[in-house]
């Protein structure tokens, strides 16, 4: 039997799926950034709303934030935004409380991307031992990371459908259940039919692709991809890496290449051209050429 706390992240989790359209994914997130804070009101088997001040929140505010990291802190503070606007329409709260929540200031363009270098990149690669089906799993997955700047997460819903052999390209299914084709690779390709016919264990369930190496093989998830990347990073000696930073890797080898912003965001699939804007920062050479002498310096 589910308790108060749940019930209501229960209701709350159906709302943001079906009255607010989003993913399962960020329902999810939503949820488990805005539990501490339906556990808080939670006097016994009892949730009490009604009573909440505005002071209340700023308070919740402000001592979450302090422990957490910026990027952390600014979801917290839009999934508790969220949660107030869903207490009030649910009548759970007298008035509405959502606009006390203060804005996280979070500068996007702050700090450049990082991305690994080329030797790093072997390296990584190297220390899959593809002899074995893990190795041939993993080379595969870190593969796609640093060549096609893919999610993890859209890694670990990839279906065997979803790989078109004859047309060489790669269907993927990112944020707010876009899909879209990438080309894939040869190197890409070659890794993954690798592991298709030499690597995916023959009882493995449904359709995915990657599948966990123990049994039961059922689909890899975000987090285990994520743990793919690291336990590689650590093999390779170049500290813990996390498969965003291969996103990065993946755009800044385009830009050394000579790509194009706008190309760069074509293959990261960015909505916005904001979000692509932070590699213009990356290629420093292209930055000299168009910065002016500093007034009295050397001709």
């Amino acid at each position: 039997m589910l308790s108060a706390v749940e019930l209501l992240l229960e209701r709350y989790r159906d709302y943001l799926l079906v009255e607010r359209g989003l993913v399962a994914g960020t329902a999810r997130g939503y949820v488990d950034l805005v539990r501490p804070f339906v556990v808080a009101r939670c006097d016994g088997r009892v949730l009490d709303f009604a009573g909440l001040t505005p002071s209340e929140v700023l308070s919740f505010v402000l001592s979450e934030c302090e422990r957490r990291p910026r990027r952390q802190a600014k979801l917290m503070v839009s999934a508790l935004r969220s949660l107030l606007r869903y207490l009030h329409v649910e009548g759970l709260t007298a008035r509405p409380l959502a606009h006390v929540v203060p804005s996280f200031a979070f500068w996007r363009l702050s700090a450049l991307p990082r991305g690994l270098d080329a030797e790093e990149v072997r390296a990584l690669l190297a220390s899959c031992d593809r002899g074995m089906a893990v190795g041939r799993r993993d080379f595969a997955i870190l593969l796609m990371l640093v060549r096609l700047g893919v999610r993890r997460g859209e890694v670990a819903v990839l279906q065997l459908e979803d790989i078109d052999w004859r047309a060489g390209q790669i269907m993927v299914r990112g944020k707010g259940n876009r899909v879209e084709r990438l080309p894939l690779p040869v190197d890409v390709g070659e890794a993954l039919a690798d592991y298709l016919c030499h690597g995916r264990p023959a009882d493995a369930e449904g359709r995915s692709a990657f599948v966990r190496v123990n049994a039961p093989h059922r689909a890899m998830t975000a987090s285990g991809v994520t743990q793919v990347v690291v336990s590689a990073s650590k093999r390779a000696g170049i500290g813990e890496v996390t498969a965003h930073r291969l996103r990065h890797t993946a755009a800044s080898e385009l830009l050394r290449r000579g790509a194009s912003l706008s190309e760069i965001g074509q293959l990261l699939r960015h909505r916005s051209e904001l979000s692509t804007a932070i590699y213009a920062k990356v290629d420093r050479n292209r930055l000299r050429e168009l910065a002016r002498p500093w007034p009295g310096g050397a001709a």
